[in-house]
């Protein structure tokens, strides 16, 4: 439950309108890093983008469970981690082939959206952080918000050193680190999920 001191119903209420606004937020910031991503031949962004597309997902995951016994929130997390380490591993094999093949990031471009993207997050993470302690559904979201903040600052500083040292590496570099750091989260979900249920069987 929310920590937000009021009752049981007043609480999921307030889940629900969280969870809404984060989805529309992380849904609409999706669309625009993954486009001017593709613009500006930005791995990090792009990487960025499809971790917005988890989160959206993850929101959208975490409404329905809002209100539903424990096994559904953890089936939930647990859906929504198995798809976390999904896309990580997808931005993996995007960085593989950039490199391969070559790209040229536009740095003022990736510092501009990794920029609006930082404060798209910071907001989510405000709103999201009064019900950190709540279900393991509500756990989850706190924990994708957090990692969105950090991978947004790590692009707007590759954005800093491609325009500094004129190399594409810095990108690629970035891009690599948000994969790792969502296939991380993903991991971490996947094991409060099973706590969670192991938990609801021991106690039941």
């Amino acid at each position: 439950m929310s920590d937000c001191g009021c009752g049981a119903e007043q609480a999921e209420q307030l889940e629900r309108t969280t969870l809404i606004t984060l989805l529309a937020i992380n849904a609409l910031m999706f669309v625009a890093e993954l486009v001017l991503g593709w613009l500006a031949q930005s791995t990090g962004l792009i990487a960025d983008s499809l971790d917005m597309l988890a989160d959206a997902t993850v929101y959208g995951l975490s409404l329905y469970a809002v209100g539903k016994g424990v096994v559904q929130q953890s089936r939930s997390a647990a859906l929504s981690g198995w798809l976390q380490i999904i896309l990580g591993v997808g931005v993996l094999f995007e960085v593989v082939r950039r490199l391969i093949f070559g790209s040229e990031p536009e740095s003022m471009l990736i510092m501009s959206v990794g920029a609006v993207a930082l404060l798209a997050n910071i907001s989510c993470l405000l709103l999201i952080a009064k019900h950190r302690e709540g279900g393991v559904h509500m756990r989850a979201s706190w924990i994708f918000s957090t990692n969105d903040v950090i991978a947004n600052l790590g692009v707007i500083v590759s954005g800093l050193l491609v325009a500094l040292l004129g190399s594409r590496l810095p990108d690629l570099l970035i891009g690599t680190l948000i994969a790792i750091v969502v296939i991380r989260g993903g991991v971490t979900i996947l094991k409060d999920a099973r706590q969670e249920r192991q938990s609801s069987s021991c106690s039941g």
